[in-house]
């Protein structure tokens, strides 16, 4: 690729990116002061089990948490009354990233498995995506911010990570030392975003760009560590059992061309183009060890969750409607250690 090019179309990206968030953001400007129109305090869980959540796009009951059987995500939808701009939830452990009471300022939440408030943090940016690890104790998040000095006032990502049983906060990876290629590297553009972790909780994947291209990096929080492991890829998300990892990718390397979902095999490098050939700009997630899901913008503000086998194999289905942010609170399918990172 042209080095004149790769700037630009690393802004196409962020764009897009931003334009995604600050949609979903001015849906839940509102709806966090309303009640839904179906549910009870307390009636949604995250106590693991059968059920899936996600975020309502529903008319009536926008933005709140809703829980779905995942043997019949199509069918009736319990409606918390928490209101989330983007969540997800594992072993318990719930984030939700919304608006901080009446302000148009932002906080990430850490929620109990009755939804109760555990701990908030402020968020300075806009949210965007959001992770717990398989065993409820790291959460994650990302969040648009502008006014970095190399950027010329446009967004930029950052990410933070919580310990929820230390307290111990990651507020941004751009002060970790990073290798590009097996090589130390420094820059003034680093920018991260979408974390999936590792079930050790003690590592995670994530996506840095730097001088215009994107990378999978592996991180250690135990060093503050980041090293990459293949270009072109965004928005991983690790399977139950470690082995693979969902992830999309620019089309031809150019965010304008949109972004096809694939599945990565950590030990050959084989990548797996996935059955959904619509441009999906979304953090995947999985849902047992055999199928992701994946929301699908349907006009501004609107989106659909649908689900796809991880194998490359049969054909998109609609999972849950008016829906996005999915997540599963069936226990993870462990079948086998995780590889060498």
């Amino acid at each position: 690729m042209n080095p004149r090019l790769r700037i630009p179309l690393a802004i196409v990206g962020f764009v897009s990116l931003v334009a995604v968030a600050i949609s979903a953001i001015g849906s839940a400007a509102g709806p966090a002061r309303r009640t839904a129109s179906a549910g009870t305090p307390g009636a949604v869980s995250l106590v693991p089990g059968p059920h899936l959540i996600a975020r309502s796009l529903a008319h009536d009951s926008r933005d709140h948490l809703v829980s779905v059987a995942a043997n019949d995500p199509r069918g009736s939808r319990t409606v918390s009354t928490t209101s989330c701009a983007r969540l997800y939830a594992a072993a318990g452990t719930g984030i939700c990233l919304r608006l901080d009471g009446g302000l148009r300022t932002f906080e990430a939440v850490v929620l109990g498995p009755d939804l109760g408030r555990r701990r908030a943090l402020p968020l300075v940016g806009v949210p965007n995506r959001a992770q717990v690890s398989p065993s409820g104790r790291m959460v994650a998040w990302t969040v648009f911010v502008t006014g970095d000095s190399y950027n010329g006032g446009r967004f930029s990502t950052r990410v933070g990570i919580l310990d929820t049983r230390t307290g111990d906060l990651v507020s941004t990876l751009e002060d970790w030392s990073v290798r590009v290629d097996d090589r130390p590297y420094e820059a003034a553009d680093l920018n991260f975003w979408g974390v999936t972790f590792t079930r050790d909780d003690g590592h995670f994947y994530a996506t840095m760009s730097t001088a215009g291209r994107r990378y999978l990096v592996h991180g250690d929080l135990a060093t503050h560590t980041l090293r990459t492991v293949r270009e072109n890829v965004e928005c991983p998300s690790l399977s139950p059992d470690g082995t693979r990892l969902a992830f999309k990718s620019a089309v031809d390397g150019d965010p304008r061309h949109g972004w096809r979902l694939s599945v990565l095999n950590l030990a050959t490098a084989t990548v797996t183009p996935l059955a959904e050939t619509r441009s999906v700009d979304d953090q995947a997630t999985w849902i047992d060890a055999r199928t992701v899901a994946y929301a699908v913008a349907r006009g501004r503000g609107h989106a659909d969750v649908w689900q796809v086998p991880a194998d490359g194999s049969g054909v998109p289905t609609l999972a849950i409607p008016d829906a996005d942010s999915p997540a599963t609170l069936a226990p993870p399918e462990a079948s086998g250690e995780e590889p060498a990172a």
